[in-house]
């Protein structure tokens, strides 16, 4: 009998009160939405950098006939000086994968987008020989980085993070930004339906007299008001769910992607691991805000 009591005032309330069951939809709705594409823009962060990070790599060049000066001393690197820098790289516990360039290929990369007439100033002699360097961990350079630098026949060590560096850098702002305004939208999104509920909970303060005269309990009394807020903010949290997926549709999959393909993007099925906790997260700021208003302002 009680529960049927509760489900009547719920669908009472929700009737009598549309105009501020509907604000806290709308609310809850824009709230989620921001806050989902506060996380969409940090899985973005996440899948950017990851992408980058697997082709992070570091590049030694050897000494060619006309390297001078440091370890290219001797001129031109030597097959035993080869064969050494070769297998301090595979030994080195940081390496996962080395690939030796040629001067041809070396030749082949570089002039392949110039014009003819400046691929013909140069030849392969001018190149360098090179070991590409994948790493086990591309945070873990400098190991490998100082185990080969001083190395007879090794010109110079490049590390591809100095040229990523700024973007890695970049890409973590974002990330701490996309948290930062995600938790401001579910503050002000609290906020919004705390006081949402508590016009709501003003509007009815002669019906709850009545009950807490009867002898109903406080939670008894504030139960309906909870479940409204919980049912509002349920719909509201699918409407922005609908709204990131939008987003993600439009924004991301039909004018980003298709237009730069530098990088990995994120996917509908990234969205779909983020609905549960959007939707969990509407369900429970609405109601923590209605206990929580109903608690200190609801006279009973």
């Amino acid at each position: 009998m009680r529960f049927q009591y509760v489900l009547s005032e719920i669908a009472t309330g929700l009737r009598r009160n549309l105009t501020m069951t509907v604000a806290v939809i709308i609310t809850v709705s824009i709230s989620i939405a921001l806050f989902g594409t506060g996380l969409l823009i940090r899985a973005q962060s996440e899948a950017t950098k990851g992408y980058w990070y697997d082709k992070v790599e570091i590049s030694v060049f050897m000494c060619n006939e006309y390297s001078r000066g440091g370890n290219c001393g001797g001129g031109e690197v030597t097959d035993s000086e080869r064969e050494r820098i070769q297998a301090t790289l595979e030994d080195h516990r940081e390496v996962a994968e080395v690939f030796y360039e040629s001067q041809e290929e070396a030749y082949e990369r570089f002039t392949e987008p110039l014009d003819d007439p400046v691929a013909d100033v140069i030849n392969p002699d001018h190149l360098q020989e090179a070991f590409r360097v994948a790493l086990v961990d591309p945070d873990e350079y400098d190991g490998v980085v100082s185990a080969v630098a001083g190395l007879p026949g090794v010109q110079n060590v490049h590390d591809q993070r100095e040229v990523l560096g700024p973007l890695f850098r970049l890409l973590d702002w974002f990330q701490v930004g996309a948290i930062v305004i995600a938790v401001i939208q579910v503050v002000a999104a609290t906020l919004l339906i705390a006081n949402t509920i508590r016009l709501a909970a003003f509007s009815r303060r002669r019906e709850t007299g009545i009950m807490r005269l009867v002898g109903a309990s406080n939670f008894y009394i504030q139960l309906p008001f909870i479940l409204e807020a919980a049912i509002a903010g349920l719909i509201g949290s699918i409407l922005g769910c609908a709204a990131v997926f939008a987003l993600q549709e439009v924004a991301v999959s039909r004018l980003l992607a298709p237009n730069f393909t530098f990088t990995e993007w994120v996917s509908q099925s990234d969205v779909w691991m983020m609905v549960p906790w959007l939707l969990l997260t509407g369900v429970i700021i609405s109601a923590f805000a209605s206990f929580l208003t109903l608690r200190r302002y609801l006279r009973v």
